[in-house]
């Protein structure tokens, strides 16, 4: 497993403890071999997360559609940059991309990254899950969520075939080593 996703927001005026982590995990994974796959532009945790693993050691590949290329949003730390047309095609290519996915904290484009991520291994497309990283409790209402559809028969599958949560970043580390066992 060297390539890890991240899904997360590229909002600038969130919590402060937000960045630190994701600065953290950033360092974590440039001093550890991973390279990032993300969303290529210099924003928020994004952005935080990025210039953390390139500092680090990590390679960055960056997908962006071209309406952000067009907006001057694109990070100049990327070591690879993959144009895709649209948000749909940017989460298709990064989960083909990356053997694990991480959630940080984000908006409705990550709740969409994420729930693509879990309804594709639903139904076989894939055997990838993702790792909330749940900073202060950031993800406890979707777990809940999560936990009622279950409850109520509308999941399939156990819920860590869909997902695992680390509070943490060394909940993260063991999360990681959890999925590389299992892939």
């Amino acid at each position: 497993m060297k390539n890890i996703c991240i899904f997360c927001s590229a909002c600038e005026d969130i919590k402060p403890a937000y960045f630190e982590r994701a600065r953290q995990l950033g360092e974590w994974m440039g001093a550890n071999g991973y390279d990032l796959v993300y969303g290529g532009v210099d924003l928020g945790l994004m952005g935080c997360t990025a210039r953390a693993v390139k500092s680090s050691g990590g390679k960055l590949t960056g997908v962006v559609p071209g309406r952000f290329e067009d907006d001057g949003k694109i990070s100049q730390l990327c070591d690879t940059i993959i144009q895709v047309a649209d948000l749909s095609e940017r989460k298709d290519r990064m989960v083909q991309l990356a053997d694990c996915i991480i959630a940080l904290p984000g908006g409705v484009g990550t709740l969409d990254e994420v729930f693509t991520v879990m309804a594709a291994a639903s139904v076989g497309y894939h055997g990838k899950r993702v790792i909330f990283y749940n900073m202060d409790g950031f993800y406890d209402r979707l777990v809940s969520l999560m936990q009622g559809l279950r409850d109520e028969g509308f999941l399939r599958h156990p819920l860590d075939e869909y997902f695992l949560v680390a509070d943490n970043l060394e909940e993260i580390i063991s999360s990681l080593q959890q999925y590389g066992r299992k892939h």
